[in-house]
């Protein structure tokens, strides 16, 4: 494929005359303000402005920037090349910007640079950033892909993306022939994405001899890289020493999250300038802190200025991002920001005006049970690797405090580096794909962590269970078409179950809902009086939560559809506590999903929602990819026992059936989780008949034995009944009237399953 448009042409022709490499010492400005003496930059043609200048002598003054002769060499002589360097040195930012101009110099005859990062408010942040440093413009010759959102055009020289993304393009470009250098960054995280990047890049670079590839990781983990892929180079940045006054705790806190929130207060009326860092266990201590902060900071004296608290949520994919520019204002206004954040969330602060960091040391880890199939929390101190982390942001400030609420020796107790998420996540998405990779002839993923051999036999199981699988253990045609939407593997299936009962429509709206932040604003129990409770009831669908979810996005469309104002539609939003960003991100969502829907040529059904045959058709949908994930009340207090295993849980208080205080006896929910105080969140009532008429008889079969089990099996007997009965009558029938007979017989049994 032909990479070099006429722009990038032109640039090649202007720099033919320099050396391989863009040379930043010929970019010194303008000598005699001439014309002729005016820098062009080789990417777009045009003259560099001045802002180019400025932003080049930053960056000259970065960590990373002494090593860029050794690492430019070392990428033209090998193919991968293991960079070292600590956190804000500059290497997410510089590196990518070198790979272009090597890109630059070979003529893009090989493709372009894409790196790649964890989190997509990182990637766009720093497509912003580049985009400025190299003086061109975001969205064309440097650009961003993040979950649905494409930012990029045939012209893109650099992109950043986050991992997710690259295994995605993976699926229709194995080899990832449009790029000519592969950068993995973020690699101390251990993302599921990120390690199964790295271990397919051993056979994408047997395959494809000219790509190069740039692994980018902190010092603790350079070593094991450069092995595990043979002896590579390694380049090291010298990171300056930090210097930052550390202050510990003499003890462990008994509330460490009231000391750190008494703390931002304190430095508030201290009146020191610059902004707060808060890292917290975990994300509903975010909230916490964000709604404990708003309702206090009225009570402080104007003279200290405005306390505002920015959340920041690294854990969540489709979050909203803060561009830098709105962060980074250098103390121009009379506000302190207060950045609430958790553990990972180190990477998404560039704001250089933190002259303070609060760290509680520990966090509240997810972590996958297989035989549960729930996440729980799991309490542990942070990494050394994180604890370094959080200092270095407070590296660019001269007068900078960090306040760490553990005592020093409490740092003997870190592991060195984080665990890797595919030791202990869910892994049928990932299994999904590695059986899709099978397809494009890769072998077995070299991991560098084993995965949990449990998780993976669980993951076989249900993606058979879900049909994905053939009798020979290779993705079926519905697993193949499962694997090009961006979703778990049930809701998937889920929506290719709606193409045969004539729902897709609606499944598409429930797909967006809950893939997108929730939309519920929680409100505190003592605010949930009568008028509040009437607010939610309006929106209520007697079926369930799944239907409440739908109701909702049908109004937030129309309103938007009638030609609303954003502060009408924020005000309405308001008024029923719902948050319209992540409406907002549905509405996206939902979009990506029903171009996919066309892209395959699957039939999309016309809206019916409110029928009984409808509500019945979305059920049957719903069960024919989540039958895995139901339960039964035990007790007719709302304590529901899962199908699969023993583990109780009780509705979310944010379910409909918390407001009408109506306790199911069998419900289908879409998703259980121990770390939320074991809820059962999103749920609707089903019936055992159409349960046992939709599950797979080998999965009700290897069922446990349990009180709910009986029950169905009575329920199969009661129904075998029933049909009999059924078709004896319709054998009489037959005699007198043949049609009669044939619209008399059973409903057919969806073919997906």
């Amino acid at each position: 494929m032909e990479l070099l448009c006429e722009k990038e042409a032109d640039a090649v022709t202007v720099s033919s005359e320099k050396n391989s490499f863009f040379d930043e010492s010929e970019s010194s400005g303008v000598e005699d303000g001439g014309l002729d003496d005016l820098e062009l930059n080789p990417f777009d043609g045009l003259p560099y402005s001045s802002r180019f200048y400025d932003l080049l002598k930053q960056r000259e003054n970065l960590p990373v920037w002494q090593m860029k002769d050794a690492f430019l060499e070392s990428l033209l002589h090998h193919q991968i090349v293991v960079v070292s360097a600590g956190s804000k040195s500059g290497k997410s930012s510089q590196i990518p910007q070198w790979c272009a101009e090597y890109c630059l110099s070979v003529n893009y005859r090989h493709g372009t640079v894409v790196c790649t990062q964890v989190h997509k408010q990182t990637a766009v942040w720093l497509a912003m950033r580049v985009a400025d440093e190299m003086d061109v413009n975001v969205g064309h010759e440097v650009g961003y892909v993040v979950p649905f959102e494409n930012c990029c055009t045939n012209e893109t020289i650099l992109r950043y993306c986050t991992d997710e993304m690259l295994l995605r393009e993976m699926m229709s470009n194995p080899l990832l022939s449009y790029y000519g250098v592969l950068i993995i960054d973020d690699v101390y995280e251990r993302s599921v994405s990120t390690d199964i990047l790295l271990g397919f890049l051993k056979d994408i670079l047997i395959s494809r001899p000219e790509l190069k590839a740039v692994i980018i990781t902190p010092p603790e983990l350079s070593c094991n890289l450069v092995s595990y892929y043979g002896n590579v180079p390694l380049i090291e940045a010298s990171n300056k020493p930090v210097s930052v006054e550390v202050v510990h705790a003499s003890d462990i806190q008994t509330d460490y999250f009231l000391s750190a929130l008494k703390l931002v207060f304190e430095i508030h009326r201290s009146k020191e300038k610059g902004d707060v860092a808060v890292f917290l266990a975990c994300e509903q201590e975010i909230n916490r802190a964000y709604e404990t902060i708003k309702q206090d900071k009225v009570h402080l004296s104007p003279d200290l200025g405005e306390l505002v608290p920015i959340p920041l949520y690294p854990h969540q994919p489709y979050s909203d991002y803060i561009p830098y520019e709105g962060l980074d204002h250098r103390f121009t206004d009379n506000k302190r920001r207060v950045v609430l954040t958790t553990s990972l969330g180190e990477s998404l602060i560039w704001m250089t005006n933190i002259c303070f960091v609060i760290d509680v040391g520990i966090e509240k880890r997810k972590v996958y049970n297989a035989r549960i199939r729930a996440e729980s929390f799991v309490t542990q101190p942070i990494s050394r690797i994180q604890a370094e982390m959080r200092k270095r942001i407070l590296s660019s400030r001269p007068a900078a405090k960090m306040f760490c609420l553990y005592p020093e020796e409490f740092t003997d107790q870190m592991k060195s580096s984080l665990t890797a998420k595919i030791e202990e996540s869910n892994l049928t998405s990932v299994v999904l794909f590695l059986k899709r990779m099978d397809i494009a002839g890769f072998g077995q993923c070299d991991f560098i962590s084993r995965p949990d051999p449990e998780s993976l036999m669980q993951a076989l199981e249900d993606l058979d269970y879900l049909a994905a699988l053939d009798n020979d253990g290779n993705l079926s045609e519905f697993g193949i078409i499962m694997s090009e939407f961006p979703l778990d593997p049930q809701l998937s299936k889920s929506i290719l179950a709606a193409c045969e009962y004539d729902c897709v429509d609606e499944v598409l709206t429930l797909a967006a809902m809950v893939t997108a932040p929730t939309c519920f604003i929680t409100v505190p129990l003592e605010e949930n009086d009568e008028a509040v409770l009437g607010r939610k009831a309006k929106f209520l669908h007697p079926a369930g939560d799944h239907f409440t979810l739908i109701n909702i996005y049908r109004e937030f469309e129309e309103l938007k559809r009638s030609g609303a104002s954003q502060y009408d539609i924020e005000k309405w939003c308001q008024d029923y506590f719902f948050k319209p960003t992540a409406l907002e991100m549905a509405c996206v969502i939902r979009s990506e999903l029903l171009d996919i829907m066309k892209r395959i040529e699957l039939p999309v059904s016309e809206p019916a929602f409110g029928s009984d045959q409808n509500v019945l058709n979305i059920k049957k949908s719903l069960l024919s990819g989540y039958f895995m994930q139901t339960a039964r009340d035990v007790d007719d207090l709302g304590n529901y026992i899962m199908l699969t295993h023993k583990q109780v849980g009780q509705l979310h208080p944010d379910s409909g059936y918390c407001v009408t205080r109506k306790v199911p006896e069998w419900v289908v929910f879409h998703e259980f989780s121990v770390s939320d105080r074991s809820c059962l969140r999103i749920t609707s009532e089903i019936s055992p008949d159409l349960f046992m008429h939709l599950a797979p008889q080998y999965y009700i079969s290897n069922l446990p034995s349990s009180e709910s089990k009986e029950i169905l099996q009575k329920t199969t007997a009661t129904t075998s009944s029933s049909i009999t009965t059924l078709h004896e009558e319709e054998e009489s029938d037959v005699d007198d009237d043949d049609d009669d007979a044939a619209t008399g017989s059973a409903e057919p049994r969806c073919i997906i399953q």
